[in-house]
């Protein structure tokens, strides 16, 4: 078992920005130097995951490693869910573990096993017999604890986004064919009502022919990045490092599967320009005084980033990223087709041929096209689930699919080609925007896959 390779009374928020930025910078100028070897296909003899099935369990033996704010909520969702076992706790915070321990003993389970020795205590929680483990950890740990994971015989799912740099989205799939294990990109956003029902609407024809499609991740986080606990000790850090879309898998994920994105298509390239920096900047003179660390940083990515995608089918995608500004939530969450369209916040319909020219509100078409995932479990979603409830979805689906035995509705190749777009619109925005290829993860495998998403 490797040791602990920092000093055990280390700071969380030293570790957190040392590791962010240890991370980001020689691996970001390589990419960008070296996008084109980067973005070639790998050469592998192992089998693609594509519709390989999960093995069978009466009860799933699940680990944790991250319990702060998103963690502390998956294991919520988790604990809920029948047929779950949490046998294993990681953080770097004890106390944090402690916290996660109980509420599990409080859902009367077994106290789960606790690990908080250290940055790399959870390779010694990859030891223990697991079915899968669940990763919510800072950004750049991703990766390398998923690939730990998998070698250590354990499928594993991990936050979004499941990977930064075009080098680690080859290194899941590769470590995933190679040990063939799952690597599932936890993306609640495809698991929403809405999405559900509007995947339905898609592939029922009511849209006709799917042309174009607009998905963002357009969140005014100012308060939760420049804070002094939780995501703020590592979430800024990429601010300073990458001028590009740091988080596109939110919009980008649904959009996907209306698009049926490794189900016949699949992206093929992007261009990607950014504005100004301006509104973090003004922010923190504004939200701190003189002294403050904070007032030092320099901040290089700009405010708002815009990205256009184009699958190799011909259909095209708006994606942005803004987390700086101050505006109303949205992920937009557009689809159009040649009979009409759907648009969200608010959710909305239009049909070609309708009697009026206003829009329809979704609910008009829920008891057509509501997903059965909803209609079954909607119920305790809303009444267990953060986000409206497609946290508890995402959550009981995958465990679902880990109980009969059946293939994740996301898998390995989606969790790289979702991510992919952070390097790719960095590479895009230095080269004034210039044309970047989608790396092939699939590795021609992307017109392979039977059935539709969640089905």
């Amino acid at each position: 078992m490797a040791q602990d390779e920092e000093p055990k009374n280390i700071s969380r928020r030293n570790f957190m920005v040392r590791t962010a930025m240890g991370s980001a910078g020689l691996v970001i100028a390589n990419e960008i130097l070296s996008e084109n070897l980067q973005a070639a296909t790998p050469k592998t003899t192992n089998a693609t995951m594509i519709g390989v099935p999960f093995e069978p369990h009466e009860r799933v033996r699940l680990g944790i490693i991250g319990v702060g704010g998103r963690g502390t909520s998956l294991l919520r969702d988790l604990l809920a869910v029948e047929g779950v076992e949490v046998k294993a706790i990681c953080d770097l915070v004890p106390e944090k573990v402690e916290h996660a321990q109980k509420a599990v003993t409080d859902a009367g389970q077994p106290k789960p096993a606790g690990f908080n020795k250290g940055d790399h205590d959870f390779k010694n929680l990859n030891q223990l017999d697991l079915d899968i483990v669940y990763i919510a950890t800072p950004w750049n740990w991703h990766v390398p604890m998923a690939v730990d994971t998998m070698k250590n015989g354990k499928h594993a799912a991990v936050e979004v986004p499941a990977a930064t740099t075009l080098q680690e989205c080859w290194d899941m799939v590769n470590t995933s064919e190679a040990t063939r294990k799952h690597c599932v990109i936890l993306e609640n956003c495809c698991y929403g009502s809405s999405e559900l029902t509007v995947l339905g609407m898609v592939h029922d024809g009511l849209f006709g022919e799917i042309t174009h499609g607009e998905a963002a991740y357009l969140h005014d986080l100012r308060g939760i990045v420049t804070a002094n606990e939780g995501e703020g000790l590592w979430r800024r850090v990429p601010h300073m490092q990458r001028n590009g879309n740091l988080y596109p898998t939110h919009g980008l994920g649904p959009v996907a599967h209306y698009m049926d994105i490794h189900r016949g298509d699949r992206f093929d390239y992007m261009v990607s320009v950014s504005s100004a920096e301006a509104s973090l900047s003004a922010y923190v003179k504004l939200k701190f005084p003189e002294g403050d660390p904070k007032r030092a940083e320099k901040y290089i990515c700009g405010d708002m980033n815009t990205s256009i995608i184009r699958t190799v089918q011909g259909r095209t995608i708006l994606l942005q990223h803004d987390v700086v500004n101050p505006r109303p939530y949205s992920r937009l969450n557009m689809i159009q087709g040649t009979k009409g369209l759907f648009a969200d916040y608010p959710p909305r319909v239009f049909v070609d041929g309708q009697k009026d020219e206003d829009w329809q509100k979704i609910d008009e078409f829920n008891e057509k096209y509501e997903h059965p995932l909803w209609k079954n479990n909607g119920e305790m979603a809303r009444k267990t689930g953060g986000h409206g409830g497609m946290d508890y979805i995402m959550n009981y689906r995958l465990m679902d699919c880990l109980k009969r035995g059946l293939p994740p509705d996301i898998d390995v190749y989606d969790a790289a080609a979702w991510s992919a777009p952070t390097p790719l619109s960095e590479t895009s925005v230095s080269q004034s925007g210039a044309s970047q290829k989608f790396p092939d993860f699939t590795r021609g495998q992307w017109k392979a896959r039977s059935g539709s998403f969640a089905s």
